[in-house]
């Protein structure tokens, strides 16, 4: 039975069997080989950058089961769009404004046209050249292990041919699932109080392209007029060996307002930034990817929390290399001593911004906890920060100068001891002065108060100030610094004088001495947020 079952003619050989089953393990090796080659090579290869009029874009394609494509906007969130099922997710990613393209763009005021009308063809272009070098990235792959695993050409050619059939298929779910009409229902994910601003209108987008068209021409120009101008600033030098501190307030999120730091912090080469607060809107882990551009500044940073900022965002802060967390501590950074402490009060929600007793008394005493850890130091306290100036009354006699923010407005004046605070309406109003008496300067908003400041009819303007300190460590100067809001072009500087505060009255103890080719812009009045 034995031999029968040996040369039965219709029974292959065990050896023929063996050979079979063989080339097919093999085979199945092979593609098993080629598709992990060809998703290195799409992971390595599948990006890339594309110029949109004056934005740069990073354009990416993976892997995906569900397909849809991505539009990251940092901080602020992302889009969502079902646009296709095929198994490749497009991912859209904004990043910075390019200063130089910007200014070219707006050097020739007929290439405005142009440019919005060529963005999204740009964009098309670079999604094209994104899924050609993605594809050949991970053929290119495919091949590269293929041939250093199997080192045979027949096997790396057909690992080629396999995968150029796969590349095909997903390219051809993907168009065949195409759904254009996706840009009408995105879905947002992140802060929910920015989602109306980033979707907007979005199923009318169609309907009212020119107009849309129009506010990128207005938002190319604005932003190009507001680069050229900083630019130009002029640099006051009272002596070489000023220390120069640019004092912000209030960013509230705003993407912008980086921009208008980094260029007067490094166009004026200021030593120190210190910020008085509500750097964030509402304090959540999100928004924590904001203060990573505290890093690009180069310089010492130091913080107070606002009443906006929550402990997570402080955190976040005290991460970054260059920054440090004022909370009731003192530092002394480039021969200036700095003393502050944090608001504390948490209230994020516009409905919770209207300060009852509690939290007026609150805030009362945080300043008097900063002013008992001054008088406890063995080392004199320069400049103290809070958040909001009624911190500050306790401070009245202890240290020269307070800086402050939350009021969204400029405002200087000189604090008694003792005395309630009462902030002018008008920063360039008149001080009556009395000997010792401390300095206080709260700043506007450095990010015209965010997306809240688009509330108004003429929306805030991005406020931020240069402190110049002599070789004893007074105050001698400062710039005020106004850059137009949100669909404004106007930069202004002002330049002040710091006189001595003297027994003199009524004359003013600070005398204004502004640059002949600056002017102030009109004073914005608003409620502290």
């Amino acid at each position: 039975m034995a031999a029968e079952r040996r040369h039965h003619p219709f029974r292959p050989a065990p050896s023929a069997r063996w050979r079979r089953t063989r080339r097919v393990l093999r085979g199945v090796l092979l593609g098993v080989v080629a598709i992990i080659g060809m998703l290195i090579g799409v992971q390595l290869g599948g990006h890339t950058t594309q110029d949109i009029g004056p934005f740069q874009a990073q354009l990416s394609l993976t892997p995906s089961l569900h397909g849809d494509t991505s539009v990251e906007i940092p901080p602020l969130g992302s889009l969502e769009l079902d646009s296709h099922d095929g198994p490749a997710h497009l991912q859209i990613r904004l990043e910075s404004l390019d200063e130089a393209r910007t200014r070219a763009v707006v050097a020739d005021s007929g290439n405005l046209e142009q440019v919005s009308h060529d963005a999204v063809d740009q964009l098309n272009l670079g999604v094209r050249r994104l899924a050609m070098q993605t594809a050949g990235s991970g053929l290119l792959g495919a091949m590269i292990l293929v041939g250093l695993a199997f080192r045979a050409r027949r096997e790396t050619a057909i690992a080629g041919l396999v995968v150029v059939a796969v590349l095909a298929s997903v390219g051809g779910a993907t168009a065949l699932t195409f759904k254009p009409a996706a840009i009408q229902e995105p879905t947002y994910r992140g802060l929910l109080v920015n989602a109306p601003a980033i979707i907007g209108d979005a199923r009318r987008i169609t309907d009212r392209y020119e107009e849309y068209r129009a506010q990128l021409q207005k938002i190319v120009l604005n932003v190009s007029k507001l680069y050229g101008t900083i630019s130009a600033l002029p640099v006051y030098e009272p002596n070489t060996s000023a220390t120069k501190v640019l004092h912000i307030s209030d960013m509230h999120l705003n993407p912008a307002a980086w921009g208008v730091v980094r260029t007067v912090a490094d166009q004026f080469s200021v030593d120190v930034v210190v910020d008085t607060g509500d750097i964030n809107d509402w304090g959540s882990e999100p928004e924590s990817s904001y203060v990573g551009e505290i890093s690009k500044l180069r310089v010492p940073y130091l913080y107070v929390r606002g009443n906006h900022d929550s402990a997570v965002t402080a955190a976040a802060v005290a991460k970054q290399p260059n920054a440090t967390v004022l909370d009731n501590s003192i530092t002394t950074v480039k021969g200036l001593t700095f003393a502050g402490i944090g608001d504390p009060r948490f209230t994020p929600d516009k409905s919770t911004d209207a300060t009852d007793a509690e939290q007026h008394a609150a805030v009362v005493a945080s300043g008097e906890r900063l002013a008992q850890k001054i008088l406890s130091s063995p080392k004199p306290v320069d400049v103290a920060m809070v958040h909001d100036p009624v911190a500050a009354q306790p401070l009245a006699g202890i240290c020269p100068l307070v800086l402050a923010g939350h009021r969204h407005a400029r405002s200087i004046t000189r604090l008694d001891p003792n005395i309630p605070i009462v902030l002018p309406s008008d920063a360039a109003s008149p001080i009556a002065t009395q000997p010792e008496r401390t300095l206080l300067m709260v700043e506007g908003s450095t990010g015209g108060a965010g997306l809240r400041g688009l509330e108004s009819a003429k929306p805030l303007p991005l406020a931020l100030s240069i402190l110049y300190f002599d070789e004893d460590r007074h105050l001698t100067a400062y710039d005020d610094i106004q850059v137009g809001g949100t669909g404004l072009t106007e930069v202004s500087l002002q330049r002040h004088i710091v006189a001595p505060d003297t027994k003199a009255a009524p004359a003013p103890s600070i005398s204004a001495v502004p640059t002949p080719s600056s002017s102030l812009s009109p004073s914005v009045t608003t409620s502290g947020r």
